[in-house]
């Protein structure tokens, strides 16, 4: 059944012409040959891992890992997928060893903005993923329920700036969930690319939301990743940010329940092959009116390898130069080189915008 799931997808996918996904591009025959009848040590097959493509042609990417052993078990379509959107990450590619940096490196990102100008916020989060689970697609309930227990207990031992809440979405309540919407901390089963790759599997068990009274740190528990450990603030102080994200990072992966999955190759695994090495996303919404579209901007976007889209999210328009800008790569550099190159771009940014 897979297998045959597998040819007919390759071909409803070659024969729609306004499909330009990557799935489309890199299943091949020879590679729907290859793969269509392989299955990882937890049984995941290739259909798993292009259900999304495969039920939704206007996808960019259009596959998931179902599991960590995807990415090698079906590298004749993962790899080329890898290479093509990292914009050059062949297999013989290794990710570098994991450094946030040192104290001092970290000391030394500063306020971009310490007047208030032009940074309204500033945002940085990494996807993790826990040893011995699968990726959505294949997990059970008792899985997620397991992985939110763990992680509860990681939660637990934070103190200082991170102590906090978990808010688990099952059985939340309504004034809860209301704080949370108005926070805009709330995730909900709305992705349809997500729902086809099997990402709401048994939902809302295992999922939940944890944050700091200060709202300054947040983690998301199994919404796309089994998590996404988030730091952010009003302001242009990427430094504060920075070190809050390292902190709390650090804090999990030294808790003995938790473990994270990361391999010599890809760097830390998780669902989405365009999230994988250091996973980190480091971003500002900033108002540049005056530059925002010109060559000049662009040039430093292209110098700096950073990626523009609207203050909504992906595919969303920019509305009155207010922007969302943050670092393009993710895999094949270390932590902190992805967050100093979108902190030098920032500045760049910020100094083109004071000059005009």
């Amino acid at each position: 059944m897979s297998a045959a799931y597998v040819q007919k997808a390759y071909k409803d996918l070659q024969a729609d012409a306004s499909c330009k996904s990557m799935l489309k591009k890199f299943l091949t025959k020879e590679v729907v040959d290859q793969l269509k009848d392989k299955k990882t040590s937890l049984g995941a097959t290739v259909k798993d891992c292009i259900q999304s493509g495969t039920e939704n042609h206007d996808s960019n990417v259009g596959v998931y890992a179902a599991d960590t052993e995807s990415y090698t078990t079906f590298a004749a379509l993962f790899d080329p997928i890898i290479d093509s959107y990292h914009k050059g990450f062949p297999p013989t590619a290794k990710h570098p060893t994991p450094t946030f940096g040192t104290e001092e490196q970290i000391n030394a990102f500063v306020n971009l903005d310490p007047e208030g100008k032009f940074i309204v916020s500033t945002r940085i989060r990494v996807g993790r993923s826990l040893q011995g689970f699968p990726f959505n697609t294949l997990l059970e309930k008792d899985q997620y329920a397991e992985m939110e227990k763990r992680l509860k207990e990681a939660f637990n031992s934070f103190e200082g700036e991170l102590k906090g809440t978990y808010y688990p979405l099952e059985g939340m309540d309504d004034a809860t969930r209301k704080q949370l919407i108005e926070d805009h901390f709330l995730f909900q089963e709305c992705d349809r690319f997500l729902k086809s790759a099997g990402g709401y599997h048994h939902f809302p068990t295992g999922r939940g939301i944890f944050h700091n009274p200060a709202k300054d740190f947040l983690i998301w528990v199994n919404e796309e990743d089994h998590l996404r450990i988030i730091s952010m603030q009003m302001g242009g102080d990427l430094g504060q940010v920075y070190k809050r994200l390292v902190h709390g990072a650090n804090k999990m992966e030294s808790h003995p329940k938790v473990k994270f999955t990361r391999n010599e190759r890809l760097g830390y695994l998780t669902f989405c092959p365009t999230n994988l090495g250091t996973t980190l996303r480091s971003s500002v919404h900033i108002k540049l009116p005056k530059t925002l579209e010109t060559p000049e901007f662009n040039a430093i976007i292209d110098k700096y390898e950073l990626q523009v889209r609207g203050t909504m999210g992906e595919h969303t328009e920019t509305k009155g130069g207010l922007v969302d800008i943050s670092n393009k790569r993710r895999l094949g550099l270390t932590e902190y080189d992805a967050v100093k190159a979108m902190y030098d771009g920032i500045k760049a940014l910020i100094a083109l915008e004071a000059k005009k």
